[in-house]
């Protein structure tokens, strides 16, 4: 039964959207996977497939699609699921090779037939196995691993389907942040995972995760604003939201099923979620985002308010993402030099000017050492990912690329 708060989102959403918005902006080409092994685990393929198709080539290597993330996950491109959960035998994976879901799934059929929320031990515990080297996105953030406790001191997981989010209880913002064991150990989490993987597949990136403003657990003046959202989309990067319960922690799983094992503080319910875009409706006080749903919904739109977005769930925080460039290749040929790299190339769409706009523009910078020199610029300011120009009559010479901010 959908709540009361549910029932009036969607009549404002009804009135609002018939009416013309102050500005409705959002990014092209976002994929839109279907649920597999987790909501968050989905949600981050959305966004790494985001990515791959803007300026992050390397970021899905695989055999779907000519190697190039595709924008839905059924028929033939169902091997992109690899991308956040690798499996024995799947997308181009030897059938010998353990992944993410033999090791830390119970089981995993069908698509009717896994073993979510299972608060059994991973199977390569029960098999007395080793783990396989992570090599998904799913393994990285600590996805349905049964080997956490006292995460933040909020519950312990993560059971079958479940990640967490180590938050900054004050509202503030935790810039590439990763979290430690009683013990001193790494503690994973969605933040510190994305930031991991993207290490693994040889870039980096800058992750932050902050409370809403909304949430009412957030003090008050703190928090991701809406204004916060508009800055993230207009500059070309999505972002994750982190649906969760305001009043609900950790669920006791007690009295189990025989085959399942008891856990008095797992997982609470969440689910996670892709934004991509914005509507403004100043007359009437109330903003929408675009979003994937992790349902390969299609565009669905929610209110940025504390009110239920999916399963009865309300935004608790958002997850940023910003991937560097990374240059790739150096190639001289006569007197000409000439540059490439991947980093992101967004485009955004402003769908009341009837626009679209590449936001990311690159400029390549040249010193005679690398510490102790002053960088100049050579070339031209571009929005590709390449540069040519003229090689200069010194000796030894170093460049990087630089990717400009909105004023530069």
């Amino acid at each position: 039964m959908r709540s009361k708060a549910a029932i009036i989102s969607s009549l404002l959403c009804a009135a609002v959207v018939s009416l013309q918005a102050d500005s409705n902006v959002y990014l092209l080409e976002v994929p839109d996977y279907s649920w597999y092994a987790g909501c968050f685990g989905t949600a981050t393929g959305n966004l790494m497939g985001y990515w791959d198709r803007h300026g992050m080539a390397d970021f899905y290597t695989g055999p779907t699609a000519g190697g190039v993330a595709p924008l839905d996950n059924w028929g033939a491109n169902v091997g992109i699921r690899s991308l956040w959960a690798s499996k024995a035998g799947f997308d181009g994976r030897p059938s010998n090779q353990p992944g993410h879901i033999d090791d830390y799934w119970v089981f995993y059929n069908n698509e009717s037939s896994y073993s979510y929320q299972s608060t059994l031990p991973d199977p390569y515990v029960t098999a007395g196995r080793a783990e396989h080297a992570p090599d998904c996105i799913g393994d990285f953030i600590g996805l349905s691993q049964r080997k956490w406790t006292n995460m933040n001191g909020e519950c312990d997981g993560n059971i079958d389907a479940f990640s967490f989010v180590y938050w900054d209880t004050n509202g503030n913002r935790r810039v590439n942040y990763a979290a430690t064991t009683p013990s001193g150990g790494p503690a994973p989490d969605i933040q510190s995972g994305l930031r991991e993987w993207t290490r693994f597949k040889g870039f980096d990136a800058d992750v932050f995760t902050q409370l809403a403003d909304f949430n009412p657990r957030t003090p008050a003046g703190r928090g991701f604003t809406f204004e916060d959202v508009k800055r993230e989309i207009d500059a070309g990067y999505p972002l994750l939201v982190f649906l969760q319960d305001y009043n609900e922690f950790y669920r006791s799983f007690t009295n189990m099923p025989p085959r399942e094992t008891d856990m008095p503080r797992g997982n609470p319910e969440i689910h996670g979620m892709l934004v991509y875009g914005y509507e403004e409706f100043p007359e009437f006080g109330i903003n929408y985002l675009w979003s994937r749903t992790s349902w390969a919904s299609g565009e669905r739109y929610y209110a940025w308010l504390a009110a239920p977005w999916e399963v009865g769930l309300s935004v608790r925080g958002v997850i940023g993402y910003r991937p560097k460039p990374k240059v790739m290749r150096i190639q001289r040929d006569g007197a000409q030099i000439t540059i490439s790299w991947q980093g992101p190339t967004s485009q955004v769409r402003d769908a009341i000017a009837q626009t679209t706009t590449p936001v990311h523009r690159y400029v390549v910078e040249k010193a005679s050492a690398l510490t102790g020199a002053s960088w100049t610029t050579v070339g031209d300011i571009t929005t590709d990912l390449t540069s040519t120009f003229a090689a200069g009559a010194e000796g030894a010479a170093f460049y990087r690329v630089k990717l400009l901010g909105a004023n530069e």
